[in-house]
């Protein structure tokens, strides 16, 4: 049995945003076994003096596109997965070093890459999949230009969505992602900015359609996540039970009610339009989507001061692709015009492990819980750009007991 014992740690507790006296954890496995002022501690233990810094839990993105390797997304439609793989397992990395020790991926990652990480062939995050993107026809997740007919029905090319029209249709691809054993189905309620065919401000499926894809879902005991701008594409999704809202931008009133009353979860992902936005300033985007963000970015921090000052669970979530993954730890910035530290600590922690249905065993520093952990050179709660400085202050990265960067 592996021993591995964190003594004189400051543990930063995210949901109560409170931080402890000096405990020591002790961590057997890949589970925490104990937290105490005083603990036992084996002869063939490992102990790593913390000297007083922050011990806390591994942040989790829930919106990410590690798979999504280029900004020609029509283009790497056509690529070799396993080209996409090699690029994917760099990103991945990238995210484990910068504290994110689980992601959640919402379109193009799939067994393959969580298999790769969880068996040590990539180092990376745990990776929490949904597979193929649900796209209607002339949707969001339907990668092919104006001209093109067909659709390469082939399941394992680098195209982020499936597309599926009628009932049965997305019955049966809600199924054929329950069997490669996604996590979570993603569903495109609205247009999206770098989609050629629509508009962001479309609805997508019919209600009968996304109704039956969120039965599907219920009955292999997973959820749906839903891409929508505007409130008329979120009320739909949340009236016919989606769990989270990805994005949100243009998101009114109307949808705070429906998120309470269905328990849902808010995912905005405001960088990557700032990202984007750089992109288009530089004159690296097309027209069509310089156009379309334009229409999306100016309502984002509207959409999250609506959100947080209703009280909804918002969770962490960047939507980054291609190079922009290293922008994925300034949302935090970004957010902290609108929450404190507890509460983005926590949209990275509790609220994201609630949404992932791991509550209790990601994103939080507890007896039984995935030794997750990180060790910080400062306080987070004091400071949240702490946390932006990985290069800087963050001193240890663990995942599931095994030690992935040791500067103690």
């Amino acid at each position: 049995m592996a021993i591995t014992i964190l003594k004189n740690a400051i543990v930063l507790d995210a949901d109560s945003g409170t931080m402890s006296e000096v405990q020591s954890v002790v961590v057997e496995n890949d589970r925490i076994a104990d937290i105490g002022p005083a603990v036992r501690v084996a002869s063939d233990a490992i102990v790593l003096d913390v000297a007083g810094r922050t011990v806390m839990p591994g942040l989790i993105d829930a919106h990410t596109h590690p798979a999504v390797v280029d900004h020609d997304i029509l283009a790497m439609a056509e690529w070799p997965p396993t080209y996409v793989a090699a690029r994917a397992g760099r990103a991945l990395e990238g995210m484990l070093f910068r504290g994110f020790t689980s992601i959640r991926d919402v379109g193009a990652g799939e067994v393959g890459l969580a298999r790769a990480v969880a068996e040590g062939y990539f180092a990376g995050p745990r990776l929490f999949y949904g597979g193929k993107q649900l796209s209607q026809t002339g949707g969001a997740g339907d990668w092919r230009p104006p001209s093109r007919r067909v659709y390469d029905d082939n399941y394992y090319t680098s195209a982020i969505g499936v597309i599926c029209d009628g009932v049965p249709e997305v019955r049966r691809a809600v199924r054929e992602e329950v069997r490669r054993g996604a996590h979570h189905i993603k569903v495109y309620l609205s247009g999206a900015v770098d989609s050629p065919s629509d508009r962001v401000d479309s609805t997508q499926f019919s209600m009968e359609e996304l109704r039956a894809i969120v039965e599907e879902a219920a009955a292999a005991n997973i959820y749906v996540a839903g891409h929508a701008y505007t409130s008329r594409a979120i009320n739909r999704g949340l009236e016919a039970g989606v769990r989270s809202i990805e994005h949100g931008n243009l998101m009114d009133e109307s949808s705070i009610p429906l998120f309470k009353q269905h328990g849902a979860f808010y995912v905005p992902t405001i960088v990557t339009y700032r990202g984007l936005a750089s992109r288009a300033r530089a004159g690296q985007l097309a027209a069509d989507i310089e156009v379309k963000l334009r229409e999306v970015i100016d309502g984002a921090m509207g959409a999250l001061a609506m959100a947080h000052a209703a009280g909804l669970p918002i969770v962490y979530g960047t939507d980054l692709f291609a190079d922009m993954h290293d922008l994925q730890l300034q949302e935090f910035v970004i957010r902290s015009e609108v929450q404190g530290p507890a509460d983005l600590i926590r949209s990275a922690t509790t609220t994201a492990a609630r949404l992932l249905q791991r509550e209790g065993e990601l994103g939080v520093v507890a007896r039984g819980a995935l030794a997750d952990l990180l060790v910080i050179d400062g306080d987070p709660l004091a400071d949240i750009g702490v946390l932006t400085t990985p290069a800087q202050t963050l001193k240890l990265i663990m995942k599931g007991g095994q030690i992935f960067k040791n500067e103690l």
